[in-house]
């Protein structure tokens, strides 16, 4: 087979992804991949910044849809750290039992979910235990996308 080629679905697991590709390229030598990387930036970075959120946390919240690909994959990534996570809408969807005797609490959020249900889950949290907030620093997020030709 000579003419074979692969893509990847951007909301995977980056980790689970090159698996994959590693899997196929051991199997077939000669497939060929992307031009460039497919795995949005978006996710990447995300997907990153909760791998390093699991190692100083007991605890993860993902603000999220449970529709959503990206939003499951940081859950995973998350448990998969060995640390308990939750998929959360909102902050109304908080159980404050989850709080209890939790020393460090990491909130993160699926690149489509709004600002303002993260602020809101922050802002219940402090409501449910005595806490101080703190960022998580990465990398800046200033890519911008032309409208299609059509479109201007």
């Amino acid at each position: 087979m000579k003419k074979l080629a692969y893509v990847t679905q951007t909301t995977l697991s980056i980790d689970d992804t090159a698996n994959v590709i590693a899997a196929l390229k051991q199997r077939y030598p000669h497939i060929q991949g992307p031009r460039k990387d497919d795995i949005c930036y978006a996710t990447q970075n995300r997907q990153d910044a909760v791998k390093r959120l699991a190692e100083h946390c007991a605890m993860v919240f993902v603000v999220g849809s449970t529709n959503s690909s990206n939003s499951n994959r940081l859950r995973e990534l998350a448990e998969k750290k060995g640390v308990r996570a939750y998929l959360i809408d909102n902050a109304s969807e908080i159980n404050p039992e989850w709080l209890e005797n939790v020393k460090a609490l990491g909130i993160t959020a699926g690149a489509s979910a709004p600002e303002v249900l993260v602020e809101g889950v922050i802002e219940r949290c402090k409501g449910l235990v005595e806490s101080t907030v703190s960022d998580l620093t990465g990398p800046e997020e200033n890519v911008t996308f032309a409208l299609p030709k059509a479109l201007r």
